[in-house]
């Protein structure tokens, strides 16, 4: 299982959210490149960026800098917050970024997925973040009123190449992760599936690790040093 330490960025700062809500934010460092060059230095291969801001607004503010931890760590960089369109879609691509991550686009414009889907095969993902067994949209202040599961098996036969799962509820608030959402959707499902929200120790990154799936993002107990960045990637290897 790979780890994917993540970066949340807003403002050109490190930060993370408390269970989605942009008024519970915490900066954790005001250089996010030097964040991105401590995961390499640690044996982190992959990366997961998501521009806070961008969720938002739909726009791409934290583009020049996303492709600064690019080239500066060399790590596999997948990023999501704001990516609604073909044009934002090819300029990520374009810019060298590996995958980008469709969230509430996959889940407001049908025809985005499929387009995106063939136009780069290999580097489309869809995130879908899941509060209350429902898909949220627009950096999670919203309901999209879709069931989850059956969300997640629509993007699969779209042909995506991975899915990010997050479970809200859980996301910042260090109370461990939902592994019976996971055990549930690598039932359902055969595409990749990545694990986001509340990794909070390494028998977390475990217990991940034995349902098999593809990755797991470790955000927030990193920052808080709860999670040593070299051990969950020893773990999960």
């Amino acid at each position: 299982m790979l780890i994917f330490p993540a970066i949340d960025l807003y403002g050109g700062k490190a930060v993370r959210l408390y269970k989605g809500d942009y008024a519970q934010m915490t900066v954790y460092h005001d250089d996010p490149v030097e964040v991105a060059k401590t995961f390499a230095a640690a044996g982190a291969t992959h990366i997961h960026l998501v521009d806070l801001e961008g969720a938002k607004s739909g726009t791409t503010p934290h583009l020049e800098l996303i492709c600064r931890i690019k080239e500066q760590t060399g790590l596999f960089c997948e990023v999501g917050g704001g990516i609604r369109t073909r044009e934002l879609v090819d300029r990520y691509v374009g810019a060298g970024i590996d995958r980008v991550i469709l969230g509430t686009a996959a889940a407001t414009d049908p025809t985005l997925v499929p387009w995106a889907v063939e136009a780069h095969p290999a580097q489309v993902a869809v995130g879908v973040d899941i509060r209350d067994g429902q898909v949220a949209v627009k950096g999670w202040t919203q309901s999209a009123g879709i069931d989850a599961f059956a969300f997640c098996e629509q993007m699969q036969r779209a042909g995506v190449s991975a899915l990010i799962c997050t479970d809200i509820s859980k996301d910042g608030a260090m109370q461990g992760t939902n592994t019976a959402l996971y055990r549930e959707l690598q039932q359902r499902l055969t595409l990749p599936i990545v694990a986001s929200g509340g990794v909070s120790s390494l028998d977390d990154i475990q217990a991940l690790k034995e349902l098999s799936l593809y990755g797991a993002i470790l955000g927030k107990a990193y920052y808080t040093g709860a999670v040593d960045l070299a051990q969950a990637i020893e773990v999960a290897r």
